[in-house]
């Protein structure tokens, strides 16, 4: 039996961190299947109502696409950015003809994996965190192997925010990729 590689245990300390923030925020985190993998959802989340400042709808979806890395991306105070590899993937996220909404979580960790997770008999902690943003409508792209993408820093995906987002959903209010 092998070890899991380094970016397999990325990628499962991102699904990790996805539990975690949505199971704090009440909602359910189903992870998806091969057939929703090869169209770029990793994820769903269902929220349920009532929401604070929210609409008419009771229950709400969250289709997400998981990344994480431990490349340090650029940052000018506003925005960190993030190589999204696959064209399929970049349009998959940037649709606009989907019914539940669909965003992007990068979870940005340490460049040493012996800084990734620390725990003692008070805490598990799980070092950096994940930003999200939303790439419908995000312009296309010329580059075959993908697209660069932009997290607002004010995007942190938090409990707070992910609930704050699914009040928006129930309110029919998709939130856009914006135009930088």
């Amino acid at each position: 039996m092998q070890a899991l590689s380094p970016p397999n245990i990325e990628s499962e300390l991102s699904y990790a961190y996805l539990h975690a923030v949505a199971s704090k925020a009440g909602m359910a985190c189903s992870a998806g299947s091969r057939h929703e993998d090869n169209n770029g959802i990793d994820a769903t989340l269902t929220a349920w109502g009532p929401f604070s400042n929210g609409g008419y709808l009771t229950e709400v979806d969250i289709k997400v696409q998981l990344k994480a890395t431990i490349a340090i991306p650029a940052d000018d105070g506003a925005y960190l950015s993030y190589f999204l590899s696959g064209v399929n993937r970049y349009n998959d996220l940037r649709t606009p003809t989907v019914n539940a909404a669909r965003i992007l979580v990068v979870l940005f960790l340490p460049p040493n994996a012996q800084e990734w997770l620390n725990h003692s008999a008070d805490e598990l902690a799980l070092r950096k965190c994940a930003y999200w943003q939303s790439l419908r409508e995000a312009p296309a792209t010329t580059n075959g192997s993908g697209a660069t993408v932009y997290l607002p820093r004010a995007q942190m995906f938090t409990p707070q925010a992910l609930t704050d987002l699914a009040a928006r959903l129930s309110r029919l209010d998709f939130p856009l990729y914006p135009a930088l």
